[in-house]
């Protein structure tokens, strides 16, 4: 991997980039947002030109889409086209261990939880900051559980094994605020997600991740602050994951499929120098909801590409709880 890559500017540029007061509105759907004028968004309405992207001294390269052909569909936010690309990304995420019986009481009927032993599930809290991306940038957080996939039954040993090493994951989750309305308004109407707009910043270089969520009145959803984890750069598709999220639109369950193309990740397995504070706001809410006992590993990325599709219906199975 080249080592002459531009870092993205940091929380400030973020911060200039997503308060831009030169903007433009789009429609989604008869919903009106704001997006940066000239922006990827405003240029391209999600066909983005990959050459250009390539000419972005933030962006490692652009082969991951090139094997990714979007294609046109009718959505809920209108004729969009799918999947939605993020050039360069970075992540967090929290892996705790809490109780199934806290979890399966926020969990609708139908799905269940991916246990590590029994009466033992995974919660998460994740962070995400998309610097370049077909609808500009914008950060996000979200609090999510492990789910066993909706077309199984009884759990094999080689889904949990699968699942534990983050290559492949199924989740549910309780809260995504974002930064942007842009990302609101698909998110929400488009994926089914519980989406909302705050004040969010997040940081991950190779020697800090922090994050902060805000809450209406100004004050600490939830806050992060760690050593970031030791990196290991990949070529661009040698470590290729996917995460399914299950979502109830208009009444109808429907599965939701990421990729994403780590380039430069870490992990660890001690708790020593995280910081989490948990505070008063909707994502320390279902956070305490679901009794975390402990963290068991903390993932970064301070590089990686993201696909996202559009979601597409899915038989969900009844299951007793």
């Amino acid at each position: 991997m080249s080592s002459n890559r531009q870092e993205p500017g940091g929380r400030e540029a973020g911060r200039a980039t997503a308060g831009l007061k030169d903007t433009v509105e789009a429609d989604l759907g008869g919903r009106t947002v704001k997006v940066p004028r000239g922006g990827l968004y405003d240029r391209y309405r999600m066909d983005t030109d990959l050459d250009e992207v390539a000419r972005d001294p933030r962006v490692s390269g652009v082969d991951f889409f090139r094997k990714l052909p979007k294609s046109r569909v009718d959505s809920r936010i209108g004729p969009t086209l799918t999947p939605n690309f993020y050039y360069r990304i970075s992540t967090a995420r929290l892996t705790m261990l809490a109780r199934s019986r806290a979890i399966r009481a926020r969990l609708p009927e139908e799905l269940a939880p991916l246990e590590v032993a029994p009466g033992l599930g995974l919660v998460s809290v994740m962070f995400f900051r998309y610097d370049v991306c077909d609808i500009d940038f914008y950060t996000e957080a979200a609090v999510g559980i492990a789910v066993r996939p909706a077309r199984h039954g009884k759990l094999g040993f080689l889904d949990l094994v699968t699942g534990l090493k983050n290559e492949q994951l199924d989740s549910y989750v309780l809260s995504l605020p974002v930064s942007t309305r842009i990302a609101q308004v698909r998110g929400h109407e488009g994926y089914g997600f519980p989406k909302w707009v705050t004040d969010l910043d997040v940081e991950v270089n190779a020697q800090r991740t922090t994050a902060r969520v805000a809450t209406d009145s100004g004050g600490v959803d939830l806050a992060l602050s760690a050593r970031t984890p030791k990196q290991t750069a990949f070529p661009s598709g040698e470590r290729v994951g996917s995460l399914t999220s299950y979502t109830s639109i208009d009444g109808a369950w429907h599965s939701t499929l990421s990729q994403t193309n780590v380039l430069s990740a870490g992990t660890t397995r001690s708790a020593r120098g995280i910081s989490l504070e948990v505070g008063k706001g909707r994502m320390a809410d279902d956070l305490r909801s679901l009794r975390p006992i402990r963290t068991i590993q903390f993932d970064a990325m301070t590089e990686g590409q993201l696909a996202l599709h559009m979601p597409v219906p899915t038989s969900v199975p009844s299951r007793d709880k």
